[in-house]
């Protein structure tokens, strides 16, 4: 008999079962597939905020919850010994012209009053160094927030930490005990799609890859929709797509684009070796927000779900809400999250 019983091992579940664990709980998470078989087993790790305007309780959630990131990826690496490959290294932006730059110091006074004097968003010249994005403005926004992780590392951690822990990760399926986390991405959509009589979110494809090239502690780049994100392992990674159709799930032509839109924005990486290729289909609700709660009509069992793109940067906050509400009945979810407020 266990206290909660989690349902998938995607970052989600995981990051869940470790805030319940370290709380006291006793934790078993159930995924026939093992951890990090479905989005979570990606290349990309870009921990990065939403622009610094039109505040709302999703960017607010989410500053919250990158603010958090370094001490709570921290306890869970003592708690593993396994390296999450977390760091706050910060990113790069270019300009494209005069226009961008002015809204981007605009921007820049607005990070000053939300984030409260956290972190920085500012306007600096290109300087033409190896590690920098060509801007056709000259000019670039340096956001100090933004910070990488490994999702492959980092699932090996939380996964290691629970069993330290004594919490169980298993991929037998031995029934729910207790509370009941449903943390299943994609499927779970679809449960709850059925269950709600609507259909309340769906999966859209991604594709990554990682180039061999050593930036070390560099600050990863963002460059016309592409992430550019140095990691621990001497590798690039480059990503990702977002297909609503697609032939296969696995990694197709699709990456190419991608690999000559990096080399082309970075000139450094022209002759970097491609070393992996990643696809997989990620869990979107229609609300484009988390889903977070008490799942309608069956009691003692919550839903997290809906990491679309933003599951890593959003885990830590995730995790520690979802505790309170399972484990102390404290529910401090933002309404916008609430599975009761899906369209």
């Amino acid at each position: 008999m266990v206290d909660v019983t989690v349902r998938g091992a995607g970052i989600f579940g995981l990051s869940v079962a470790w805030a319940c664990c370290r709380r006291g709980a006793r934790v078993r998470v159930i995924d026939p597939h093992g951890p990090g078989a479905g989005a979570s087993g990606g290349l990309v790790g870009a921990l990065s905020p939403h622009v610094p305007e039109a505040w709302n309780p999703k960017k607010a959630f989410q500053l919250e919850s990158l603010l958090l990131a370094e001490s709570w990826w921290a306890g869970v690496e003592t708690a593993s010994g396994i390296g999450s490959g977390y760091g706050r290294v910060g990113r790069l932006q270019p300009l494209a012209d005069d226009r961008a730059v002015e809204a981007a110091r605009r921007r820049g006074e607005t990070a000053d009053l939300l984030w409260r004097g956290a972190a920085e968003w500012r306007v600096i010249p290109a300087t033409g160094a190896g590690w920098e994005p060509q801007s056709p403005s000259g000019w670039l926004v340096e956001d100090t927030l933004s910070a990488r992780i490994s999702p492959r590392l980092a699932v090996a951690s939380l996964v290691q930490a629970l069993q330290h822990n004594g919490c169980e990760v298993t991929a037998e399926d031995t029934g729910d005990s207790g509370a009941v986390v449903h943390a299943t991405g994609l499927a779970g959509l679809a449960s709850l799609s059925e269950a709600m009589g609507r259909r309340v979110g769906s999966g859209v494809k991604g594709q990554a890859l990682t180039l061999r090239h050593d930036a070390g502690s560099a600050p990863q780049l963002f460059v016309d929709g592409l992430h550019i994100v140095p990691h621990v392992d001497g590798t690039v990674a480059i990503g990702s797509t977002s297909e609503t159709t697609w032939v296969n799930e696995g990694p197709d032509a699709g990456l190419e684009p991608l690999l000559a839109k990096a080399r082309a924005a970075v000139p450094v990486l022209q002759s970097a070796e491609v070393v992996a290729r990643w696809a997989g289909i990620r869990p979107r609700a229609s609300s484009r927000a988390p889903v977070l709660g008490a799942w309608p009509g069956r009691s003692g069992h919550f839903v997290a779900n809906g990491g679309f793109k933003i599951g890593f940067g959003m885990a830590p906050k995730v995790a520690e809400v979802m505790a309170d509400l399972v484990l102390e009945g404290r529910d401090t979810i933002p309404d916008d999250f609430r599975v009761e407020a899906l369209p």
